[in-house]
């Protein structure tokens, strides 16, 4: 059963809105899933969602919310986004999970981070951010190297890209470098699921081989699924079904279901 989500004011003022999703007949202290959505300039819709329910079916609540920079909320709220990738942005999501917990809906103990694309890199980024909220982090096709954008992948090809980069990401090269998990392992303590296509060209697989090089220097705990011949997300069905068990076990194992 999903439902609507209202998480309250930021400390700037912005209302947030969002979903919950919950296991058939449970609704207190459940191990949860929070799943930011990706873009980040896009917005979570009501509706059916494939890895949504599967997480519920699993016996998993699940908190999403339409963070700032999120669309159909105005020009503002859309814009209090832009240069704050992996700060307010962030916050927002950190701000939804701790209402999932103070409502007693979500047990501040079993909490895990889930995202694809950009919030794939949001699941890492939370994660840094907060080291002792989440028990485990999953990144699915995401971004971890923010600079990496304006070099690897089909944004920096069309004619739009950098434009659009320097317009919602922001051109300081350090608050870059500051925004991008690959270099903040250290502060991590989630151990973290990898998945990746080697063909995809919005995240290129560099992001994902960036971030396993760094996690192996920091000798950090992870698991790796990468397949060949698959690009933004999955689409041949034995893909999907083999990702979807490693998600399964992966939260299973750090959460429970």
């Amino acid at each position: 059963m999903s439902t609507y989500l209202r998480t309250g004011q930021t400390l700037d003022g912005l209302i947030l809105n969002g979903l919950m999703t919950l296991p058939k007949g449970k609704s207190t202290q459940l191990p949860t899933v929070v799943m930011p959505h990706g873009g980040p300039h896009v917005r979570d819709y009501w509706g059916y969602d494939p890895q949504v329910q599967m997480l519920a079916n699993a016996g998993y609540a699940v908190v999403q919310v339409n963070f700032r920079g999120s669309t159909g909320y105005g020009k503002n709220f859309e814009e209090a986004g832009y240069g704050n990738w992996g700060t307010k942005i962030q916050d927002d999501i950190l701000l939804a999970t701790k209402y999932a917990v103070q409502q007693g809906i979500a047990d501040k103990d079993n909490l895990c981070i889930f995202g694809v694309s950009f919030g794939g890199y949001s699941a890492l980024q939370s994660a840094i951010r907060e080291p002792d909220t989440f028990k485990c982090t999953i990144g699915y096709a995401g971004v971890y190297d923010l600079e990496m954008l304006y070099d690897e992948g089909d944004v920096k090809d069309n004619s739009w890209g950098d434009a659009y980069l320097d317009k919602t990401l922001g051109t300081d090269k350090a608050e870059q470098r500051a925004q991008s998990p690959v270099h903040h392992i250290a502060e991590l303590k989630a151990p973290v699921l990898i998945i990746h296509g080697e063909d995809d060209e919005r995240a290129p697989i560099e992001h994902a081989e960036a971030l396993k090089e760094v996690l192996d220097q920091q000798n950090h705990p992870y698991e790796w699924l990468v397949k060949d011949k698959e690009a933004h997300g999955f689409y041949k069905e034995a893909n999907i079904l083999e990702a979807n068990q490693a998600i399964l076990r992966f939260l299973d194992k750090h959460i429970g279901g």
